[in-house]
């Protein structure tokens, strides 16, 4: 067998079942290896960004990685702003990046390029095989890593000559487990919890999920903390029936507002929040002055074990009543807004619902109407690298057929990669997009009038608007083999939502904000 072929074995005997790939010749003794070895799902995607964003989406869902397959430096690259939200997601991501033959990396080729070099900021282990009898070995020591404590980027980087000479066997290495939060940092929280002084237990990673959330509701309950989360988590399960904590704002002002007060910031799978940006004047920590940082749990501990201990040690034992669905959900009838749209999805969202959520500016109103929603999860935009959505819900769907994937996107980051609706398309998926088309880059207007803009002059407007000409979303769609529609008012979108969610395959609809 060749190194490929060995490579593409051990990853299935590790459990990788799904290849997002856009390979090139470099990478052509791997495709044929994903023939000859069965067991590993191929799945094209025209755009590098849409087979690292779909891993990210995939690797969330599963908590085990998925392969991409790239081409080269200038492949891997154009894949590396979906690579850096993974890296903040924490998803387990594999990359198998092809390069030239080891023999002609002297001769300094068009497409040569240093891999290692642009895979190392997104990629918790990178490697650049130097054998074919080492491609196997370094496959498994990728994956271990990529699916260990850490859920981290992995990068292995393999010449040509490695994938087609004779390459040798190599077994799985089982990854390790995350390890147990100690005892004193269990007791020191305790502690803080029951001083009766203002405490924010700040939730990240897998706190996110439903027993961290009920752990950590318990605990508010027995001691007044207050429950916050991250801005944009990794995942966060949500909905009628599971607690819901407060979200970190996004602007800094707001986000310090809602921390003030607080003498003691408890993070648990978080790390301690900053503001996204560096503002004249304003802080980097959104730490209030004076607040004690503590750390129960880092995100690659067992943090929800550790909350779990956490309440029974303050004797939080009681169940919490979670919010149950609310009777407002009524359905939206009308003008076309925010408010109208979150009131419809939130009102007409099945049951199980994955949300991958790049609403930007149009998502306000949803996100407060969701908590009483049907349950479903939300994949956030962990590292604000715009183009996710579309990725990310591709990567979900094929991860979880059984659920109704919702793609909420706004139009502007939407363009990124909207490639992605061509791989649904192909794939059949059951992903159904909201497009938020405000026409607008809205979020850097908001900027230039924190900014002190009264008004924007012409040069500001042509990079602030995507209009004219107004983007045809149903037309481009329907390009990539998505059936769309077009919706002007909320009566429109509800129609269309209902049809859309009772269809079969990726739809999209256009909404015009």
């Amino acid at each position: 067998m060749t190194g490929a072929e060995h490579l593409i074995e051990t990853a299935v005997a590790a459990g990788v079942e799904v290849c997002f790939a856009n390979p090139g010749t470099t990478e052509m003794p791997l495709v044929a290896a994903l023939d000859a070895v069965p067991g590993m799902r191929a799945v094209l995607g025209l755009f590098e960004g849409v087979c690292t964003g779909a891993a990210d989406g995939y690797g969330r869902m599963t908590g085990k990685p998925a392969m991409t397959l790239l081409h080269l430096g200038p492949g891997l690259a154009n894949g590396l702003a979906n690579l850096h939200n993974a890296r903040r997601a924490h998803s387990p991501v594999v990359n198998v990046v092809g390069d030239h033959a080891t023999w002609h990396l002297g001769a300094d080729a068009p497409l040569t390029s240093d891999i290692v070099s642009l895979a190392s900021p997104m990629s918790g282990w990178v490697r650049a095989s130097t054998s074919a009898r080492a491609v196997a070995s370094d496959a498994a020591e990728a994956i271990a890593a990529a699916a260990g404590p850490r859920r981290q980027v992995a990068t292995l980087i393999v010449p040509a000559d490695c994938q087609w000479q004779e390459g040798a066997p190599a077994a799985p290495i089982p990854p390790a487990r995350r390890p147990p939060v100690v005892a004193a940092a269990i007791e020191r929280a305790a502690d803080v919890l029951q001083r009766r002084t203002p405490v924010t237990l700040f939730l990240g990673g897998d706190a996110l999920g439903r027993r961290g959330l009920e752990a950590a509701a318990r605990i508010a309950a027995r001691s007044g903390c207050k429950l916050v989360y991250e801005t944009f988590p990794a995942r966060l399960e949500r909905g009628a029936g599971i607690p819901a904590p407060l979200r970190l704002p996004y602007f800094p002002e707001q986000a310090l507002e809602l921390l003030a007060g607080t003498a003691t910031l408890l993070l648990a799978g978080a790390s301690a929040p900053v503001a996204f940006f560096g503002y004249p004047n304003g802080p980097s920590s959104l730490v209030p002055e004076g607040c004690d940082l503590a750390t129960l749990a880092r995100f690659d501990e067992d943090v929800v074990a550790a909350l779990e201990d956490v309440a029974d040690r303050i004797g939080a034992t009681t169940p919490v009543a979670a919010p149950a669905r609310q009777p407002e959900l009524a359905l939206p009838t009308g003008p076309l807004n925010v408010a109208t749209v979150g009131a419809a999805l939130a009102a007409l969202q099945p049951d199980g619902a994955i949300i991958a959520d790049e609403s930007a500016t149009s998502g306000g109103p949803y996100g407060q109407l969701s908590a009483a929603a049907l349950p479903h999860t939300i994949l956030g935009l962990t590292g604000g690298a715009i183009g996710h959505g579309f990725p990310t819900a591709t990567g979900a769907a094929i991860a979880c057929p059984d659920r109704r994937v919702i793609a909420f996107q706004a139009d502007g980051s939407g363009l990124y990669t909207l490639q992605a609706l061509w791989t649904q398309a192909r794939e059949s998926l059951n992903v159904t997009t909201l497009v938020c088309a405000n026409r607008l880059y809205r979020i850097l207007q908001m900027e230039a009038a924190r900014g002190g803009a009264k008004e924007l002059g012409r040069n500001a407007r042509m990079l602030t608007e995507l209009a004219p000409p107004a983007l045809g979303w149903v037309e481009l769609a329907r390009g990539f083999g998505v059936p769309g529609a077009r919706v002007t008012t909320a009566d429109e979108l509800v129609t269309q939502l209902r049809r859309a969610l009772d269809a079969e395959g990726p739809q999209l609809i256009e909404m015009v904000l």
